[in-house]
């Protein structure tokens, strides 16, 4: 009894230490097992991020910016298509600088010097400088100290007429009234033709006048009073600097012109910068500010921005989401710089200052006027840093924009601080390679064989 008691305690001490043991081995090989596959899963992982890095650096160069072109908007109930989000343009990429250089090297600019009643005059008013159709006085102002001014007319490519059309402010509502722009663009022209011999030898089609207003060149704030008056004859050969541009048919652009941005003024965009970084905190949404009837149809029967501010007043007023204010405000760029998206509807023009304060600021432009064209587009990409929404879907445009914060809001922010979209988009009282005045130079230079002095040159050569 005692023998078989001792056998069965070491057989089952026996089949203890056997099951430990098969337990510990088949732990053991469990861990093995899991360590080969965990370093075939670390290669493979490694490899594919290694090959991702190559691919990347090169099909994307660093500055070259993100494209949204081939976005597509995968919910078709939620986005309607016109209804495009983004406007296609086939507009290159940022220029080189130094492809920009060679094109300025040559180019020059005769400034003409006009009695004082035509321009400094009209500076005793402190807003002449700083309110949006003030880029008349930022270009004058540029050329002056600019590289491209010739004191010989004789060598001039162009020939600038600096007057001052926009500073007579109306007494009654403070806004700027140009009702004697064709009287006094008239009565200079009537000077320099006089006295110089440039203006006669082609009729004025190397000289260059600003007209940053409304309608540019038709001189009038109402769309059909300007359709109507029409740019004036002694108009209709020069180059028009204007603010005014669309991608239809229309009298107010049958001109040659360079398509301009409204003026900021850029020492009060960088004040707000240093106050509020690009890239800081954006807590509202979507931001407006600005006039919104409740009744759009005002005193003379015209429908003020073709209803579409009203539409937006109405529709999300009470929306969280949607920041919206009827009341001017000294301090609204403080606004822009905090909010992600900016509406840019039309007013009276399709243009409107909100969309350089929106680009310089770093908050998405969304683009509300049918047709309209946007300045300088082979140096502001604006089909990647900008939305466009069709006037009659402006009713949408919770649904549009959640949808965009919800896919590639990101990518659009990315490029719009991008900081040559904000130079390209700004007049400087001196030249700055880059800035709005270079862009308008370069479009001159590109057209130089329109100068008398150009086709002159060539007339030599071939003789």
């Amino acid at each position: 009894m005692v023998e078989t008691k001792v056998s069965s305690k070491k057989k089952r001490g026996f089949y203890v230490k056997m099951r430990l043991l098969h337990a510990k081995n088949g732990r053991a090989q469990e861990k093995s097992c899991f360590f080969k596959y965990y370093k075939w899963f670390l290669w493979l992982s490694l490899s594919l991020y290694l090959f991702s890095s190559y691919f990347i650096t090169n099909n994307n160069p660093p500055n070259k910016p993100t494209s949204l072109t081939k976005t597509r908007v995968s919910n078709a109930k939620t986005i309607l298509a016109s209804r495009a989000l983004f406007e296609s343009t086939n507009a290159s990429h940022l220029q080189e600088s130094t492809n920009d250089r060679g094109l300025l090297k040559d180019l020059k600019i005769f400034v003409y010097e006009l009695p004082p009643n035509y321009n400094t005059d009209w500076l005793s008013n402190d807003r002449c400088t700083k309110h949006l159709f003030a880029s008349e006085v930022a270009i004058h102002r540029a050329l002056l100290n600019s590289d491209v001014r010739t004191f010989d007319p004789y060598e001039a490519h162009f020939f600038f007429v600096p007057v001052y059309v926009s500073c007579n402010f109306s007494i009654i509502n403070g806004f700027p009234a140009i009702g004697h722009a064709r009287t006094l663009i008239s009565s200079a022209i009537q000077l320099i033709s006089s006295q110089y011999p440039f203006w006669n030898r082609t009729q004025g089609s190397d000289h260059v006048f600003v007209a940053s207003h409304d309608y540019g060149a038709c001189f009038h704030a109402m769309e059909d009073v300007a359709v109507a008056d029409g740019i004036p004859g002694f108009l209709k050969n020069s180059i028009i600097l204007q603010t005014f541009g669309v991608k239809y048919k229309h009298p107010c652009q049958e001109v040659e012109n360079v398509l301009i941005p409204p003026y900021i003024p850029p020492e009060s965009v960088r004040t707000t910068l240093e106050n509020f970084p690009v890239t800081g905190r954006r807590n509202i949404f979507v931001f407006f500010r600005g006039k919104m009837e409740v009744h759009p149809k005002n005193i003379s029967g015209r429908f003020y921005s073709k209803r579409v501010r009203t539409v937006i007043w109405r529709k999300f007023n009470s929306d969280r989401r949607f920041y919206l204010r009827r009341h001017r405000f000294a301090g609204y760029q403080s606004e822009i710089v905090r909010s992600v998206f900016c509406l840019c509807p039309l007013g009276w023009a399709p243009w409107s200052p909100r969309l350089v304060e929106s680009v310089v600021l770093g908050c998405v432009p969304v683009i509300i006027a049918d047709g309209i064209r946007l300045p300088f587009p082979s140096a502001v990409n604006w089909a990647e840093i900008s939305l466009t929404v069709a006037e009659r879907d402006v009713g949408k445009l919770g649904t549009i924009l959640e949808h965009v914060a919800a896919t590639n809001l990101s990518t659009i922010q990315k490029n719009l601080w991008d900081q040559r979209n904000r130079r390209a988009l700004l007049f400087n009282n001196q030249v700055q390679e880059g800035d709005a005045t270079w862009q308008v130079l370069l479009s001159l230079a590109e057209n130089m064989d329109r100068s008398y002095e150009s086709s002159s040159r060539a007339s030599r050569v071939s003789s």
